[in-house]
């Protein structure tokens, strides 16, 4: 299932409603449209995800396992080697590839300086292995195509970044159309406003203002930040 932003949904809509709920329902991700979040890159959002809330929650990290697993069935990618990316993909990937039976790593977000100085830990990836990346969060991109770019670099293939959530940016998009590799969800920001308005009485005012921060991110950020 394609969305606006150019990525595809693993789960089927109801799982990526069920997810969107249980998100929203742990905190995992918060609205707060007149009371914006300050980014750690700087920028106000209405909108703040922390996925590392799902851990603490066995059914909700159940569900996210079992969308993972039904995406790589579907798309047929077997054998494999899974990827996390360090620290919050990591667990997401673990338990994955325990459900597959499949080799699993982690890539450092820079090589360690001591030991070894290996930037991927675990399985050791080489030319002729294929492998999905996973992420909790798709933002702007940077960090999960950064881990692709690790991976790459050992010569093995990447088939595609599996992630949680995304908050649907064109920066996101046009990132992973230049890195030529597909991005995979199991549930969107559509989805989750949608579930936010039905099922946790968000305003349409309040989904507006949503609305306008995705479109433009950088400007929402300057006409709102404090």
């Amino acid at each position: 299932m394609p969305t606006s932003q150019g990525a595809s949904v693993l789960s089927s809509p109801d799982h990526a409603r069920a997810l969107a709920d249980a998100l929203l329902r742990i905190d995992a991700v918060s609205l707060r449209p007149h009371d914006p979040f300050a980014w750690s890159s700087g920028l106000a959002a209405p909108i703040y995800c922390d996925n590392r809330r799902t851990l603490a929650h066995p059914s909700v990290r159940r569900s996210i396992a079992d969308g993972f697993v039904q995406g790589v069935r579907a798309h047929d990618w077997a054998p494999l080697t899974v990827a996390g990316t360090a620290t919050a993909g990591i667990p997401h990937a673990a338990w994955l590839a325990e459900r597959l039976d499949a080799p699993m790593a982690y890539v450092r977000s820079s090589a360690k300086e001591h030991g070894t100085g290996r930037r991927i830990e675990g399985a050791r990836p080489e030319a002729g292995d294929e492998v999905v990346v996973v992420e909790d969060l798709i933002s702007t991109g940077r960090s999960a195509l950064d881990a692709v770019a690790a991976v790459r670099e050992t010569g093995a293939t990447v088939l595609a970044v599996l992630a949680i959530f995304s908050y649907g940016l064109d920066a996101a998009h046009t990132a992973f159309r230049e890195a030529d590799v597909p991005g995979h969800v199991l549930t969107t920001f559509p989805v989750l406003l949608d579930v936010a308005r039905r099922q946790h009485s968000l305003s349409e005012e309040a989904q507006a203002v949503l609305d306008d921060w995705q479109a433009d991110p950088k400007a929402w950020s300057r006409a709102h930040g404090q």
